[in-house]
């Protein structure tokens, strides 16, 4: 009788010790045969429409095309609103969820900053840099963090001026300040000429994201290669980058393959699709989806499955810095630190948590 109940005690024990190691959150998951990035979201994040933050996740593995995965593929999946459950390699979920938010504290400025390195950003550019998300934005903290770890022993500050069009001419052109962040990097091998590429110095990419389509639900087209793209009209706001619609023989622009409308502001290129004036808003997925989301558009803009281009954001310091190759060294070495330590991919997970569940 006795071994009959400790036999049931152990069984149990045995449940409840798998029921306890089930409650994690994130993972690994291999890719089956019939599998597609909206089918692995759809079965394992309950929301097809969360493919894309599976590809954005799995970039370099998966390359710019979502359907370049193939059986036996490990792919990382993050925990997103508490998603997906039970898969190898996946945290407790208390300790997958994010903390509270803390928006940035700005510390005023005073002379002695000019002895410091001193970096340049703005607001106003969430999810990865405002001063009233946590941290102040995804790449607020990246930077924060990889200076930290390059630790110079003269210190350093992060300023923020909001009139991004002074950023690199005059601030940084002039080592007013001293590395500026984010930006995109243009194809610098195809376009030496750019002002960009001309002027600035890039660090290694901190951040790599999608740049999508999104097209009106009632009249979406298909865009499964760059030659459906041909003879469309898209729209992204003025300032935006317009290198990736030129980039690996599209000349799209060069060669007016396609028309480009840019109106001032993201949400007049939505109205411009949904009148029909336009087929397509193309803009990187975070600001696509935060402008579908605070414009209750969720209804009306369907999110195209193929990604138009995948943008890498970056620090950069003009070239005519007298120290630039080593505050580039000094920013890689940050950035390197932080990846092998954790702290890079903590980071990330825990706003990417935060922003999905905003969408």
């Amino acid at each position: 009788m006795k071994k009959t109940i400790a036999a049931a005690a152990m069984s149990l024990f045995g449940l409840a010790a798998t029921s306890a190691a089930a409650e994690t959150c994130g993972g690994f998951y291999t890719v089956q045969s019939g599998d597609s990035l909206s089918v692995i979201a759809d079965k394992l994040y309950k929301d097809a429409g969360k493919w894309s933050a599976i590809h954005n996740r799995n970039i370099n593995q998966i390359g710019p095309k979502p359907n370049a995965i193939r059986v036996g593929m490990k792919l990382s999946l993050a925990c997103l609103d508490g998603l997906p459950l039970g898969l190898p390699g996946g945290k407790e979920i208390s300790a997958a969820a994010p903390v509270a938010a803390v928006p940035v504290k700005v510390q005023p400025g005073n002379a002695a900053v000019r002895k410091r390195i001193n970096l340049l950003t703005g607001d106003d550019f969430a999810p990865f840099t405002s001063k009233e998300a946590h941290n102040g934005g995804l790449l607020n903290e990246v930077v924060d963090a990889a200076m930290a770890e390059a630790d110079p022993k003269e210190g350093y500050s992060i300023h923020w001026v909001n009139d991004w069009s002074a950023h690199l001419e005059p601030l940084l052109s002039n080592a007013l300040l001293d590395l500026g962040f984010p930006w995109y990097k243009p194809d610098c091998q195809a376009a030496p000429d750019n002002f960009r590429c001309a002027n600035f110095h890039f660090s290694e990419p901190m951040f790599e994201m999608l740049i999508l389509l999104f097209a009106d639900s009632s009249k979406p087209f298909q865009f499964a290669q760059d030659s459906d793209i041909e003879g469309k009209t898209l729209c992204r706001p003025t300032g935006y980058f317009t290198h990736d619609l030129d980039e690996n023989g599209r000349n799209w622009l060069k060669e007016g393959k396609i028309t480009l409308k840019r109106p001032r502001t993201v949400k007049e290129c939505f109205d411009i699709v949904l009148a029909g004036e336009a087929d397509a808003v193309a803009l990187n997925e975070f600001t696509g989806r935060t402008a579908i989301k605070e414009h209750d558009l969720d209804s009306k803009i369907t999110v195209l499955p193929q990604p138009l281009s995948v943008a890498g954001m970056h620090v950069v310091v003009h070239k005519s810095h007298p120290q630039a190759q080593q505050m580039l060294t000094l920013i890689n070495g940050g950035l390197r630190g932080i990846q092998e330590s954790g702290s890079y991919q903590a980071i990330i997970e825990d706003h990417m948590a935060r922003i999905w569940a905003g969408f």
